[in-house]
């Protein structure tokens, strides 16, 4: 059996529908079909940097815990760019690198020991300022994703409503009110509400997953920045 939606959707005659458009309809459908191209752009774009994002913080979780020296994961840590985690660390370790350098100069027990009191507080610090930076920068127009899966239905809505008012008035200055003369201006008006529909699916479906997955890059900066701090404070604070 043919499935019915399928010819439906290819009985449409999409030239009438934008012919037979008010001057609001066809600025809604326009509108629909710019945030359309917009989410899926920005989908694309998002879906890239989160996947990069994942791979590059598996490599770097591997070299951290393999390596003995930090310094060399730091070198490591700076060529992977689009990792969450390696920048957390950057941060964390380029800190430490001041902390050591004014502890060199500075000498006697007293410098010392207030180094090693405001010490581990100003890498927290700074993880924390990077692991911020970070979620700042994954979260990046995706809550632009979250609006239009919002309000593209109810745009979509305005459109056929407009349509349906402007086909009713044209039924009532002809007097002619068949099920012939309703059925296709109607039918033309709820284009609108598909195309709503058709815009603000896949955006949700996406808000939804983006938001997900930056959830769990900053459960795992958390816990990097906690057992960072971990190993700071039993080579470098003892």
């Amino acid at each position: 059996m043919i499935p019915h939606l399928p010819l439906a959707f290819g009985a449409m005659n999409y030239v009438e529908i934008i012919r037979d458009a008010s001057f609001i309809e066809l600025a809604v459908l326009l509108l629909l079909m710019a945030v359309s191209v917009a989410s899926w752009a920005l989908i694309a774009m998002k879906a890239t940097q989160l996947s990069r994002a994942r791979a590059q913080s598996l490599t770097f979780l591997d070299t951290f815990w393999k390596a003995s020296r930090l310094e060399a994961i730091y070198q490591s840590a700076q060529k992977l760019e689009g990792s969450p985690l390696s920048k957390v660390f950057c941060a964390g370790y380029e800190e430490l690198s001041k902390l050591a350098q004014t502890g060199s100069q500075d000498g006697g027990a007293e410098a010392a020991m207030s180094a090693k009191l405001g010490g581990i507080e100003n890498v927290e610090r700074a993880l924390n300022r990077a692991a911020t930076a970070q979620i700042t920068e994954l979260e990046n127009r995706v809550s632009f994703l979250g609006t239009v899966g919002a309000a593209s239905p109810f745009v979509g809505l305005f459109g056929t409503v407009i349509g349906i008012l402007g086909a009713f008035n044209n039924i009532a200055e002809q007097g002619n009110a068949t099920l012939a003369t309703v059925a296709a201006p109607v039918g033309n008006a709820l284009f609108a509400t598909a195309a709503g529909l058709f815009a603000a699916i896949p955006a949700v479906v996406a808000y939804n997953s983006f938001v997900s997955r930056i959830k769990v890059f900053d459960t795992e900066m958390s816990n990097f920045s906690a057992d960072f701090l971990n190993i700071i404070k039993r080579h470098f604070f003892r």
